[in-house]
């Protein structure tokens, strides 16, 4: 049975990390920004079915909810913590074999970018129940769009991305421009 094991609160006035005591993904990352997005995935569709839900973002052991700014955390909380105890994990959606992107096995600087981000950045935004991805490369511009409780975070926004950007630019290539999707 799943549950809750800490609550961690997050950069994001609208988002709390929600630590369980089962992993639910070994490898994916998932993130539903609608109830309509998360219509093939009967857990994040389950968690939608709360009232005031904004956004799901879950890996490994954790959940990122965001809500509405509207919404109570007490009874989105008491909510969630109900459908934990029912919800049939194997009803969560079997993990996609991730075989390395044939676009990262092209373009070496893409491959190079993530490397760092995996080992430099990722950890830390997952700390706070976030997540990052790379969208693409045109050149030496980086599109990236946020994951979890970093998507709507106003610290994401400015500061994050600055250091993003500087990072990459004092490891990889100084003329690296990284922008938000």
């Amino acid at each position: 049975m799943l549950f809750v094991e800490d609550v961690d609160l997050t950069p994001n006035p609208h988002a709390l990390k929600f630590i369980l005591n089962e992993r639910l993904l070994n490898i994916e990352k998932r993130q539903y920004s609608s109830k309509e997005s998360a219509e093939s995935d009967p857990f994040a569709k389950a968690i939608f079915e709360i009232e005031g839900i904004a956004s799901v973002f879950y890996m490994d052991k954790f959940i990122t909810i965001e809500k509405n700014p509207q919404a109570s955390w007490g009874k989105i909380q008491r909510a969630f913590v109900n459908m934990l105890k029912n919800f049939d994990k194997t009803q969560i959606p079997a993990e996609r074999e991730m075989v390395g992107t044939s676009a990262e096995d092209s373009n070496a600087l893409l491959k190079q970018v993530n490397e760092i981000l995996d080992r430099k950045v990722r950890p830390a935004l997952a700390g706070d129940g976030g997540g990052l991805e790379v969208l693409g490369i045109e050149g030496h511009r980086i599109k990236i769009r946020y994951q979890g409780a970093c998507g709507s975070c106003p610290s994401s926004i400015s500061g994050t991305l600055m250091a993003i950007e500087s990072l990459l630019r004092r490891d990889v290539d100084p003329a690296i421009e990284v922008i938000p999707a």
